[in-house]
């Protein structure tokens, strides 16, 4: 039987990964009522390790929240939902987040920590292969990957760049436009001077062993094989939330904060992948930890003076 939650908070977190938890830490060690509501559908669910997170290097996505949210469970004060919040509404006193079972809850501040969504190309095999072997960070799995065969899909200026920087990681490189290279000559020719190649065919789908990427597939049927690949994708926000509540987006669209971690709506917050190109869990976790301090002397400080 779970535990009646109260409806009142002084911070609702919504989005319960590292990002969140760091703020909802922060919170709970200045006595803060909290609720963190959460989904358990985390974009990096798919990842078998995580790295470039001091102390953590290595260790699986799902065993550092685990961590987290033992860690972050001891302080009292701060309280967890799961299930997936469904909308938002400012009032006079405050803002009001409803869920997908029908209860309502309040606070006088908001953390969205609910990161953003990989909108991935139709290819067959890539969304089973996404954060194993087809990945999009060079700083996050470069090093695990590095020397091995590795294609990266792209095209244009921003396959040009980023082939650029993957080649610190490996000389074995291919290019894939899937179609017809967008690429400037002399982008075309630099390529070629450092012997990266380029194949312009369409790519029918990924082979793969459980996700490990083994052959792309052109729609021609000819197969070049792969160890790794990067496929820089864009993205959507995962929650619409903020946006209903009138934070504005910047023009790569993330959520636009100020330098303390508030959106252009007084009172709400964002934290971690949804408001920073730096996609990390350090990053998550330092944006989280400093967004619960800021909140929490905000607080005590408009306390003092109440």
């Amino acid at each position: 039987m779970q535990m009646k939650i109260e409806k009142n908070f002084d911070v609702i977190i919504v989005g319960g990964s590292y990002a969140g938890l760091a703020a909802a830490m922060a919170l709970g060690r200045a006595m803060k009522n909290v609720l963190i509501i959460d989904d358990g559908n985390p974009c990096n669910k798919q990842t078998p390790h995580s790295h470039n997170f001091l102390t953590n290097d290595g260790r699986t996505p799902a065993e550092i929240a685990a961590l987290a949210k033992l860690q972050v469970s001891r302080y009292d004060t701060v309280r967890f939902i799961e299930g997936r919040a469904l909308s938002g509404l400012q009032t006079d006193t405050g803002f009001e987040i409803a869920v997908a079972t029908g209860e309502t809850f309040v606070a006088k501040q908001l953390i969205f920590a609910t990161g953003i969504k990989d909108v991935l190309p139709g290819i067959g095999g890539l969304q089973e292969c996404w954060g194993i072997s087809v990945i999009h960070c060079p700083f996050c799995h470069g090093y695990e990957v590095r020397n091995e065969k590795t294609g990266i899909l792209g095209n244009g200026d921003m396959g040009f760049d980023f082939t650029g920087l993957i080649s610190n990681w490996t000389k074995d490189l291919t290019l894939l436009t899937n179609g017809r290279s967008s690429l400037k000559l002399e982008q075309t020719e630099k390529l070629h001077w450092h012997q990266i190649g380029i194949i312009e065919k369409e790519i029918e789908r990924f082979e793969h062993n459980n996700g490990f990427i083994q052959h792309v597939v052109f729609k021609d049927g000819t197969t070049f094989e792969v160890k790794a690949l990067y496929a820089p994708s864009p993205f959507v926000q995962h929650c619409g939330i903020p946006e209903s509540l009138g934070c504005e987006l910047t023009e790569d669209g993330y959520i636009k904060t100020d330098h303390f971690l508030e959106t252009t709506v007084k009172g709400v917050f964002a934290v971690g992948d949804n408001a920073s190109k730096m996609r990390t869990v350090a990053n998550a976790v330092a944006m989280g930890t400093s967004a619960g301090m800021i909140i929490s002397k905000k607080m005590i400080l408009e306390g003092m003076v109440s």
